[in-house]
């Protein structure tokens, strides 16, 4: 099985490099139909032939026009889609993706109040996407609510207290990129602007901070799955698409969680990293 998959990949590379004028005399025969096909759209997609947003042949068209079966049509749009660059809209057809490429989240740096605060911004993520040129919008709902067991526990309520929670689907430009959900103890957030559709310049950290509740340190768990049925609609993405899921804590320098917040992010939108510092040397 592994012979198998390094000799398909080695044909794919030369497929690849002829595409790109980079080898000559590759055979065709041997590069499957279904890699091959999905090759040719990418690289149109990369050139701008099908420019973000734009249509793309009805599935039996491009069956017609390539002289392949149905599934094998099908199955060339679902190459793209697992990538991200394409996505389909029930009764209306397939489309490139409005965004090409990854957005960066920088876990180390997002929540420093200048950058969450750029330019009048309202938080990290509205910082960065603007930074890329794109308008963010966050669809917010507001409610009090009990918490997720793990939830209520990080912020060392009762599990049948209510908390302020905060429910957004987040968008860059019209493309929603991302959902998250954040939880507030009700002693630091009911009657607050934690409650209002616009928290203010910085977001919720820094209206936290105002109000005497500063967070001096930040704690984030990562794991990858697929999404419920309701991630999936709310993203517009297929359900076998892996998600990262990452459990971002904000606490005090006491140590207490104010803030814990559900990122739901496509794995094919959003690239992560982090830094910081090893062998400090003492003072």
């Amino acid at each position: 099985m592994v012979a198998l998959a390094v000799q398909t990949e080695l044909v794919l590379t030369d497929w690849r490099r002829a595409i790109t004028h980079e080898g000559a005399g590759v055979d065709e025969s041997k590069v499957p139909k279904v890699q091959r096909l999905a090759a040719e759209l990418r690289d149109k997609i990369r050139r701008g032939v099908y420019p973000p947003g734009s249509p793309l042949p009805k599935v039996r068209d491009l069956q017609e026009a390539e002289g392949v079966a149905f599934q094998t049509a099908r199955d060339v749009y679902k190459v793209l889609e697992d990538e991200g660059l394409i996505f389909s809209r029930r009764g209306e057809g397939t489309f490139v993706s409005p965004i090409l490429g990854k957005i960066h989240r920088d876990g180390t740096g997002r929540y420093i109040k200048a950058a969450r605060e750029e330019d009048g911004a309202r938080g990290a993520f509205a910082s960065e996407i603007a930074r890329l040129g794109m308008t963010p919008y966050s669809e917010t709902v507001i409610s009090r609510l009990k918490p997720p067991a793990r939830v209520a526990k990080i912020l060392g309520t009762h599990h049948a207290a209510k908390v302020l929670v905060r429910a957004r689907t987040m968008r860059a430009n019209e493309t929603a990129v991302q959902v998250a959900t954040s939880y507030f103890p009700g002693d630091v957030a009911f009657g607050t602007q934690l409650e209002e559709q616009d928290t203010g310049e910085g977001g919720s950290k820094s209206r936290l901070a105002e109000a005497g509740h500063a967070q001096v340190r930040i704690r984030e768990e990562i794991d990858v799955r697929t999404p419920t049925k309701d991630e999936a609609e709310a993203l517009n993405i297929p359900a076998s698409r892996s998600i990262y899921e990452i459990t971002h804590v904000g606490l005090t320098a006491e140590g207490r969680a104010v803030e814990v917040c559900i990122h739901i992010l496509p794995t094919t939108l959003w690239s992560l990293s982090y830094e910081w510092p090893i062998d400090q040397p003492e003072i």
